[in-house]
């Protein structure tokens, strides 16, 4: 499947029911929700996919469940994030056979590699696969900087073709364009950064809260593209309290609760994460509510 990346792509949380089972039902009740509001593609198996905790054939059935579903709409992507080539080279193969139609791609896991082993992976991967990749470029929290010199050694591999920008330096999305022009779509992988993201010339979005909110992310999203940057600042305003949610440490267990409380998920998270108790509970529950009561209404975009 050609496609561009251009758009909201969801981070798609993976459900679990009560027994640590994945919740299929679940997915697909919020995957139909994010189709409903115009996302432009989804990606399976990320940070908050909670990958580290999904066996292969977990997502592998993920995979499969959301290519029958999705049925050519959009595209589906799954990350890779392995700690070995030989474990991301599997991935990858497996991820087209059963008719992924793209994917991201992370740096190594447990180990920091350095420039030359970075670039190494990155090439080894895309060498193996017919899939568009975008690579996901998060020092923060993966300890990795994907730096330009690293991607103007990428550009020979014709099939990387685009980054999730998630360093939280926003000027990175200039620094990409002045080197590299079009070659690498550039989508925001930070929810608080993303609006100032498209306005300097990002291609997409790479959303968490949209998980929750899918209609406001992607109204965000094309109001700004078409120029109606009031319109998409109203918004992305009364959002960005909720939006701050994605950058901590438990955005996972974050993001769920707020996907409980619009009925688009439940709070089941996979051990070690735990659900939230107590005071941290309560307190990021009020961020969501307080949301939800002044929800804007949207209009035509």
């Amino acid at each position: 499947m050609k496609f561009a990346w251009k758009g909201v792509f969801p981070a798609l949380t993976t459900k679990f029911t009560a027994d640590d089972k994945l919740d299929l039902a679940g997915f697909e009740k919020n995957l139909h929700a994010q189709l409903e509001a115009g996302v432009e593609g989804i990606i399976l198996g990320g940070t908050l996919g909670e990958a580290s905790t999904l066996t292969a054939e977990e997502k592998n059935t993920l995979v499969r469940f959301a290519v029958e579903k999705v049925a050519g709409r959009v595209p589906v992507i799954l990350n890779i994030a392995e700690g070995s080539t030989n474990e991301a080279l599997k991935v990858a193969k497996n991820a087209q056979e059963l008719g992924a139609s793209g994917l991201m791609l992370l740096p190594p896991m447990r180990y920091k590699s350095d420039h030359r082993e970075t670039v190494t992976y990155f090439k080894t991967v895309a060498k193996s696969t017919e899939l568009p990749i975008m690579i996901y470029n998060n020092p923060v929290d993966y300890k990795i900087e994907v730096t330009l010199d690293m991607f103007a050694e990428l550009v020979e591999n014709e099939n990387i073709t685009a980054v999730k920008e998630s360093t939280r330096d926003v000027s990175n999305v200039t620094r990409m364009i002045n080197r590299f022009g079009s070659r690498f779509q550039i989508l925001c992988g930070v929810d608080t950064l993303a609006l100032e993201s498209m306005l300097l010339g990002a291609d997409g979005w790479v959303a968490g809260l949209v998980c929750a909110f899918p209609k406001e992310t992607v109204a965000i999203y094309r109001l700004a593209k078409a120029g109606k940057t009031e319109e998409a600042l109203k918004i992305y305003r009364w959002f960005l309290p909720l939006l701050e949610l994605d950058i901590h440490p438990k955005l996972v267990q974050y993001i769920k609760l707020a996907e409980s409380v619009v009925g688009l998920g439940t709070e089941y998270v996979r051990a070690p994460r735990l659900t939230l108790i107590g005071e941290e509970r309560e307190r990021v529950l009020k961020v969501i509510n307080d949301g939800v009561a002044q929800r804007e209404k949207l209009g035509k975009f």
